[in-house]
């Protein structure tokens, strides 16, 4: 077996890795619900290596994203359902379908303002068609949420979610009323810890993040970019610290918080004007 640049070739090794006896131990024994977590890892890893523009990064971490949708086709397929060819024949009909105003067989243009309606008119089609394939009982009862997709991203969705409530008038008017609701979630986990129940504290800790989602919402800040660059904020701070110890022969295992407290603070007054935090809070 040699690399290639056909997607046969990958086909052709997932299909040696899942056979039976001859194949991988470790990958013989997965199924959709296991392969899940590292699906959602790789699309991760490849919005990643966007944000960091590295392109080199990207190849690579797309060719592990493709190889996960040959993964589950190549399950389906064992189970004669479907197989890959199947998956790309049904997205690139989907993408004709959608695209009137490029694959037309006659003549005639679609203005840029009518390609959005179009778009989901044709959505809204194929959202129809999907339902009258399903049994009667799993349509029977239409929530206003079925829409969100259940496998998003726990951030997306909660965005996604309230989305849709807001569009029947379920919502705030106003972002400090959001903020309101925040400081009594905040209000219900300390009362949580005085009880010291944990799956309170970790309810009304949920629930203090979906009213988080919610404030990024009212102020056009998608949460997932807000806690990316967050994170990232929070690598370059710690770095600082490491640095910092070192360049005076010192480990963090042997220095002390207020050590490491105020070598935070130092990092953070070195790209903003604020008043250094108290120890402890590990402010952002």
């Amino acid at each position: 077996m040699t690399p290639c640049r056909d997607i046969s070739r990958l086909i052709e090794i997932m299909a040696a890795l899942r056979t039976p006896v001859t194949g991988c131990p470790w990958d013989l024994v997965q199924n959709f619900e296991t392969i899940v977590p590292y699906t959602i890892e790789e699309a991760y890893e490849v919005a990643d290596a966007i944000t960091r523009g590295d392109l080199d990064d990207l190849r690579e971490e797309l060719g592990d994203l493709l190889l996960q949708v040959v993964y589950h086709a190549r399950m389906a397929e064992e189970q004669n359902a479907f197989a890959f060819g199947d998956v790309v024949e049904a997205i690139t009909r989907k993408m004709i379908r959608r695209h009137p105003h490029v694959f037309a067989d006659k003549d005639g243009n679609i203005q840029p303002a009518g390609v959005k309606s179009a778009w989901e008119r044709i959505k809204a089609e194929e959202k129809a068609e999907r339902a009258a394939r399903r049994p009667p009982e799993e349509t029977a009862h239409k929530s206003l949420l079925a829409s969100v997709k259940a496998g998003l991203p726990a951030l997306t969705r909660a965005m996604e979610l309230q989305r849709k409530a807001s569009t029947v008038g379920f919502d705030w008017n106003d972002p400090r009323a959001v903020l309101a609701k925040i400081r009594e979630e905040a209000d219900e986990i300390e009362a949580a810890l005085d009880r010291n129940d944990k799956a309170e504290i970790a309810e009304e800790t949920g629930d203090l993040m979906f009213a988080l989602v919610n404030l990024a919402r009212h102020v056009d800040a998608d949460p997932e970019t807000a806690l990316r660059a967050t994170n990232a904020k929070f690598e370059r701070r710690f770095a600082y610290i490491e640095k910092a110890l070192a360049a005076k022969g010192r480990s963090l295992d042997g220095a002390s918080l207020e050590e490491m407290d105020a070598l935070w603070n130092e990092a953070k007054s070195a790209n903003t004007a604020v008043v250094p935090a108290k120890a402890g809070t590990h402010t952002a």
